[in-house]
């Protein structure tokens, strides 16, 4: 795999506050790395510093081996930024606006306009191309945001809460989008959205107090999760209790919780001892005591418990 985006041992300080402390990662061509960490964790600012907005204190960035700092313009030539807000020219039209993005990106005549028909149809901003930006909804601001992020095919792409302000269809357009792009980009999304990471990522770096604290795909961390193989049990009312109680005693089970009652059933969450898979084992153990079992399901594990469980440690 194509190494096209290296940061090593970056950091950046603010008088005595460190906001991002030793950040190291690479990125290849077909990845779609979800850059993730609660509120101030310092996913903007590394991503400022990776995209030669921010000097750092210390480490480097590097994109397709053009260091951001001491060679910014092959550097950014290479990537296609979506930032935090997507500062845009409010009294600009659409149309005009990637016009004057793509002359500073370099294009002009029939490829300016096929690049600029390009970015707008993938985007869906056909119908407010001649509307003055500053009449536009924040959904269709942000997708302006988008369209002059691609709108040269850089072979990277930061965006920074890139469905920020999207309704569920266009999220669902927008992630699509991000889909079919990354097989020849390396691709970052910064977001505090677990749900993107599950849609498109095919890693996660989360990220907390300025530190890297995991570096995983998605499956590896949902195994982090204390529910990952979890049985999740519907059984009807007559002979659940003692039957909770068996289970709860069993070596192989960590915990037993009860997690609603509807209609004459009981439902229980059964969490194995170390991810084993116990349903084989548990759904046995219920069909000789002659219980009626209603359904049964293997919990995957959660990101959010294992988000939550990394970042207030």
């Amino acid at each position: 795999m194509q190494e096209m985006v290296s940061l090593d041992g970056l950091s950046k300080r603010f008088g005595p506050l460190v906001a991002v402390d030793r950040v190291s990662f690479t990125v290849g061509r077909g990845e779609v790395v979800g850059f993730l960490g609660p509120n101030g964790a310092g996913k903007t600012t590394t991503m400022r510093m990776l995209t030669g907005f921010v000097a750092p204190s210390a480490g480097t960035a590097r994109v397709l081996g053009f260091d951001v700092v001491t060679r910014p313009i092959e550097a950014k030539r290479r990537i296609g930024y979506l930032p935090e807000g997507a500062p845009l020219y409010d009294d600009m039209s659409v149309r005009a606006f990637l016009g004057f993005i793509a002359e500073m990106r370099g294009l002009a005549g029939e490829e300016k306009g096929r690049r600029i028909e390009d970015a707008v149809a993938r985007t869906g901003l056909r119908e407010v191309l001649h509307q003055p930006i500053e009449t536009l909804s924040k959904g269709y601001k942000r997708r302006v945001g988008l369209a002059q992020a691609i709108l040269h095919d850089p072979p990277v792409l930061i965006l920074d809460e890139p469905t920020d302000g999207l309704d569920p269809n266009q999220k669902f357009e927008v992630r699509r989008l991000i889909a079919e792009m990354a097989p020849d980009k390396a691709i970052i999304v910064s977001t505090h959205i677990l749900e993107e990471v599950e849609a498109v990522c095919t890693r996660a770096i989360i990220i907390a107090r300025g530190r890297v604290i995991a570096d995983e795909t998605p499956e590896q961390l949902r195994r982090r999760s204390p529910w990952h193989n979890a049985l999740r049990l519907t059984l009807g009312r007559e002979g659940a209790e003692s039957f909770e109680e068996l289970v709860a005693s069993l070596e192989r089970v960590r915990e037993v919780r009860r997690v609603g009652e509807l209609d004459g059933t009981v439902e229980f969450l059964v969490a194995p001892a170390n991810g084993i898979d116990i349903a084989p084992e548990i759904l046995a153990l219920a069909r000789e005591r002659g219980l009626t079992v209603h359904g049964a399901s293997i919990e995957r594990g959660r990101l959010e418990e294992v988000f939550r469980q990394l970042t207030t440690s």
